[in-house]
This record gives C-alpha cells, structure tokens and sequence, in this order.
C-alpha cells in the first residue's frame, strides 16, 4: 500500500482525554508524550513498579483516493523490543477530504521504565509509529542516625 494518493495521515497523539462535541468535532485535552513515576520513603524499590495507565490515542485521517473499509491497529512495543498487538479498530474512507477522527481509550500496564513505541498499521502497513517515554524517579529517605554525643 502507498500513501501517495491517500489516506493522509493528519493527526497521530496521545492525550488524556478526547471530546467529541454534538457538531462533531473533536477536542483533545492535555497532549502527553512522557510519563514520570514516583516512588519516595525508604522502602521506594530500586526498580520501577508495574504502573496501570489510562491514556487516550487519537488517529486522524484524511481519504484522498481511499474509499471503503480499512482496519487501523495499534502495536505497543516495550524498551526491550517485545510487541503486543494493542487496540484495533475498522475505518470507513469516503473520500476527497472526507476523514475518520478514531479514538482509542486505552488501558496500559507499564512494567519497565524507557522508550516505549506505538506502531499505527492501516490495512497492515505501517503508518507512522508514536513515541512515549517512561521515566521512575526514586527518591529514597533512609533513617538518620542519632546525634553522637560528646
């Protein structure tokens, strides 16, 4: 599949939440593109704790030449390389400047800290691909030791 001729891609984001008005636009809420994880005390693990996350994938597109039915999916894939097929969803091209705005409410559970990317696939050829960094800051508090006397 070439994209030449369509469909464009016009949009691809995460945020934190996406409305879609009576008219039929769409506003997105808080664009996100990174994630920090805090741990603080003295028990705070050395290593980043699985962390559920709910964020919101917003892909939009525009028809071009493109007309019928397409699938569009999302492959998440973690800093170490593993892939895991996501969300999918089917898309209706009509056309010219005709679009789909598809929105994925999306329920992650990040296991390490790092890089992670998000493959866009139409009709299983790859799209674009959406960055989105996860970083754990550590703070560990130990006890003090008491005051030597003298």
């Amino acid at each position: 599949m070439s994209f030449e001729t369509g469909p464009y891609l016009k949009a691809a984001v995460f945020c934190e939440k996406a409305l879609r008005e009576a008219d039929g636009v769409l506003s997105l809420i808080r664009l996100v593109d990174r994630l920090t994880v805090s741990a603080r005390g003295p028990g705070a693990p050395d290593a980043m704790p699985k962390t559920p996350y709910n964020i919101t994938a917003v892909i939009m597109l525009t028809s071009g030449a493109a007309r019928g039915r397409q699938e569009i999916k999302i492959e998440t894939e973690n800093p170490s390389g593993i892939r895991k097929q996501s969300v999918s969803a089917t898309v209706q091209m009509e056309g010219e400047d005709r679009g789909a705005n598809i929105v994925f409410d999306m329920h992650l559970t990040f296991e390490m800290e790092g890089l992670y990317w998000f493959h866009v696939y139409l009709d299983n050829t790859l799209l674009t691909k959406m960055p989105f960094r996860v970083m754990y800051a550590r703070v560990s508090t130990g006890t003090e030791a008491p005051p030597s006397g003298s």
